[in-house]
């Protein structure tokens, strides 16, 4: 259940001008490899820019205060945005989750095709996504 960080979420209601200012002032370059797929049709239909440092992507995603309505799930990920790790056993870490009493939403596939997601909050209520690549 090894995690490694893949990326920050943030959520906007400019992507365009989002990914001007991480570009522009930030230097980041815009992403191009290994972007996921997303499910428009299940639940969040918003916008997203992608970029990099080059070892971290940022997800600059339009807000969606109803994202969390339209697919039944308590955990909103693109109402306040959220940081994302990548898990190479999701299950057994749904399991330490569980063993630990923290509640998450399990999201499936109904937003990225072929990443089962998880979304919870840390004490402060920062969103926290863990992901596994399934095909």
């Amino acid at each position: 259940m090894k995690l490694k960080l893949h990326h920050v979420n943030l959520s906007t209601g400019n992507v365009a001008g989002m990914d001007a200012f991480y570009r522009d002032v930030l230097g980041l370059e815009t992403e191009t490899d290994g972007l996921p797929v997303l499910e428009k049709g299940k639940g969040y239909a918003g916008d997203v820019a992608f970029v990099t440092d080059g070892a971290v992507q940022m997800h600059l995603a339009e807000r969606d205060v109803q994202a969390g309505f339209a697919t039944g799930q308590i955990v909103n990920p693109v109402a306040r945005g959220h940081i994302a790790y990548r898990t190479d056993d999701l299950e057994a870490f749904k399991a330490h989750l569980d063993a630990k009493g923290i509640p998450y939403s399990d999201w499936g596939h109904a937003a990225v095709a072929g990443w089962h997601q998880i979304f919870f909050y840390d004490p402060e209520g920062n969103v926290i996504e863990v992901h596994e690549v399934k095909g």
